[in-house]
């Protein structure tokens, strides 16, 4: 049986040790130098760069998020053994982990640690498709030739490049396709390598719960417990025609899932859905000002964002949980693409003051959607505000002058409330 040391990368037949170096960190699989679509998936990213900057916070338990108003980010393995998960309340967090250090995020660092990660992937394939900062999916078909190594060994090396040289960790999933490579990467974090050949998937999947598909949230299993189905196998029980009567798409995707069929390729182009920032008060408020300051910094992170990406969105969210943690979300249609600041603080103000008055509020998010090529967008102007185009005339000069000389160095008046 294929094998592989994840030390020292040396290729031979099943053991349970390295013959080369001895290391017992093996994997052997029927399969293992056949297959090559994979998912990487940094460990607990946010905290291991904060634990690479910051030696001392070595073996303690640390989550990145905001004060006790906020969520959690993400927790290091030790505060996760304390059963801390991402997106608890922080309040909850300190309840199971009082000594935790809690710590916030600092997103230039985590940005700079995934360009770098990013780049020793580019040195494997140019097909990738980054999922988030710190994870993404890979296709290595046909580089064998090129590296002369099979894609197994290719992304041991990746991984042990990123401990190295970099100081983080991550975990790889090889399998025959994306899904099944996403699964297969959360099989043994941290610091694992799991393999799911094409001849055992029907036997793997058959009594696994369907939650293991990503995407299937909290809606979505309370759907499919009402239908009886909360394994792959029961799944298989469906008629592909009933899932799609019952669930319409995502039926049709269910019936070839549940027998490990993904034909989804590989994207380094897959596109943006949506742009979004969002904030955790540290006390409730109703304060129209305060939120109202809020409100235009989050807009102008997400235009921002719009802007380095050169995407327009048609559609404008807002976002709004109250104090009992219920959810209030308002959308609009733009009749033109838009990533101007301007236009979306007008247009997601608009909205607050539909509901503004429901508050107090401990979170408060905006967000674009809707997305395009932002060539074309904001041009035709708007004959209900004549002083639109010049705003926007104003804006694109702010802009070049915080290139030039940092963010800061021009401010509305109401980013300061």
């Amino acid at each position: 049986m294929p094998a592989l040391c994840r030390d020292c990368l040396t290729e031979f037949d099943a053991g349970r040790r390295c013959p080369a170096c001895a290391s017992p960190r093996v994997v052997a699989h029927g399969e293992l130098f056949s297959l090559s679509i994979a998912h990487m998936d940094c460990d607990a990213f946010y905290a291991s760069v904060e634990k690479r900057d910051n030696p001392s916070l070595e073996g303690k338990p640390v989550i990145i998020g905001g004060g006790r108003r906020g969520v959690v980010s993400t927790a290091c393995y030790v505060a996760r053994i304390r059963g801390v998960r991402s997106a608890m309340p922080m309040f909850q967090a300190l309840k199971l982990c009082p000594e935790a250090v809690i710590i916030k995020p600092r997103m230039q660092a985590y940005v700079e640690a995934s360009r770098a990660i990013r780049a020793m992937m580019e040195e494997l394939t140019p097909d990738i498709e980054p999922l988030s900062l710190d994870e993404a999916f890979m296709d290595l078909s046909g580089t064998a030739r090129l590296h002369r190594h099979p894609p197994a060994t290719m992304l041991a090396r990746l991984v042990k490049r990123m401990r190295e040289e970099l100081g983080l960790t991550g975990s790889i999933g090889l399998s025959h396709n994306k899904f099944l490579a996403k699964v297969a990467s959360d099989l043994e974090k941290p610091h694992g390598f799991s393999v799911i050949g094409a001849a055992e998937t029907a036997a793997f999947l058959h009594d696994k719960p369907v939650r293991l598909i990503w995407g299937v949230g909290a809606s979505s299993q309370a759907a499919l417990d009402k239908a009886g189905i909360r394994t792959f196998a029961d799944l298989l029980r469906w008629d592909r025609t009933d899932l799609i009567a019952r669930f319409g798409s995502m039926g049709d995707r269910l019936w070839h899932l549940a027998r490990g069929q993904d034909r989804r390729r590989v994207s380094a182009n897959a596109p943006v859905k949506s742009i979004s920032n969002e904030t955790t008060f540290h006390e409730d408020t109703g304060d129209a000002d305060l939120l109202d300051g809020h409100l235009w910094r989050m807009v102008e992170k997400v235009a921002d964002r719009a802007k380095a990406k050169d995407l327009a969105g048609r559609v404008v969210t807002l976002k709004l949980k109250r104090a009992d943690h219920s959810l209030l979300s308002r959308r609009i249609s733009l009749r033109d693409p838009t990533q101007m600041a301007d236009t979306i603080y007008r247009t997601a103000r608009g909205l607050f003051d539909q509901v503004g008055g429901e508050g107090p509020y401990r979170l408060l998010g905006c967000g674009l959607s809707d997305l395009v090529s932002a060539e074309g967008a904001d041009r035709s102007g708007d004959l209900l505000d004549p002083q639109a185009a010049q705003r926007g005339k104003a804006e694109r000069a702010a802009d070049e002058i915080r290139a030039r000389f940092g963010h800061d160095a021009i401010l509305k008046g109401r980013a300061l409330r």
